[in-house]
């Protein structure tokens, strides 16, 4: 039962995560772009549904990498190592990497798509300029992926594994 549960617990990571990781950090340039396309219409409007479009699978695969962490809570019970510090950090690092996806990079993009609408704003709801706001989501996104590099890697090296690593 447990090659399963580590099995599912892998394929979901890969499955839901490899496409926000992707899609969040294409994004921002995506943005830039649309932003650049000025008044052609029709290769603005293209472009503005590409961003659309990442911002669509960003969400959707932000739920349906909700059964990551499940899997790997039953995986780990499995395995009986649910107080091993590197599960306890991977855990935190996990909380993080969604908190992170959750209150920063989501409404984030929100608030770009919306500008993409209109006319580009002179400052961006903090205001700061708006040419700086695709970079500080970039960097957001940077920080996001860089937490779940880090748990891939403790995933995979876990120390006082048996596997020699």
């Amino acid at each position: 039962m447990t090659k399963i549960l580590l099995s599912l617990h892998v394929l979901a990571a890969i499955i839901a995560i490899g496409p926000v990781t992707v899609a969040a950090s294409m994004f921002p340039p995506a943005v830039r772009r649309a932003r650049a396309a000025g008044g052609a219409e029709a290769g603005r409007a293209a472009r503005v549904a590409t961003v659309r479009l990442l911002h669509r699978i960003c969400r959707v695969y932000a739920g349906v990498g909700m059964a990551v962490p499940v899997l790997g809570f039953a995986t780990a019970s499995a395995m009986g190592v649910l107080g091993d510090a590197w599960l306890i950090t991977s855990i935190a690092l996990t909380a993080a990497a969604a908190a992170v996806l959750a209150a920063l990079v989501l409404p984030q993009q929100d608030a770009l798509l919306a500008t993409l609408d209109g006319p580009p704003p002179v400052e961006g709801a903090d205001g700061a300029p708006a040419d700086r706001a695709p970079a500080r989501l970039a960097m957001v996104t940077g920080l996001f992926n860089l937490l779940w590099a880090a748990v891939t890697i403790l995933m995979i090296v876990r120390p006082g594994s048996s596997t020699g690593a």
